[in-house]
């Protein structure tokens, strides 16, 4: 591998939220050699932690039977990561907007808006069980 290829991990791990801290710290350790900024490393966290945590408990419906596939690969340039569960899979369109009525009240359905705000690119691939998202390096690292 040269010194700027980007760094490629698949990993298929237990469907509890319990491993989201050890997945993303592998991540993290890659961000931080690429030298990305504080800035993206916080949004490229708070959108994988979101998309595990939604996979678990949306996808795979707390089910510690079942699996979540998480794939990534980090450069220079960007960070893309796919989070895949064993779910039915939905359609975006189905979600209530977090933003809109009763729907401000609510403790939770945050997670996709806020995942959007922070990466650059979002798809569902699939029946929708699988999420793909993209952030492209903003800055330099920090000073």
């Amino acid at each position: 591998m040269t010194p700027d290829a980007p760094k490629r991990c698949s990993i298929t791990v237990q469907s509890t939220p319990a491993v989201v801290d050890d997945l993303y710290a592998k991540i993290l350790e890659n961000l931080k050699e690429n030298e990305f900024s504080s800035d993206d490393i916080f949004g490229v966290h708070l959108a994988f932690e979101e998309g595990f945590i939604n996979a678990v408990k949306h996808g795979n419906k707390m089910d510690d039977t079942k699996t979540v596939k998480v794939e990534y690969s980090i450069s220079r340039e960007k960070v893309e990561i796919c989070i895949t569960d064993q779910g039915e899979g939905f359609s975006v369109d189905s979600v209530p907007d977090p933003r809109v009525g009763d729907n401000l009240y609510r403790p939770d359905g945050r997670g996709l808006l806020l995942i959007g705000e922070y990466m650059d690119t979002i798809e569902y691939r699939g029946p929708g069980n699988c999420l793909y998202m993209a952030k492209y390096r903003q800055s330099g690292h920090d000073e």
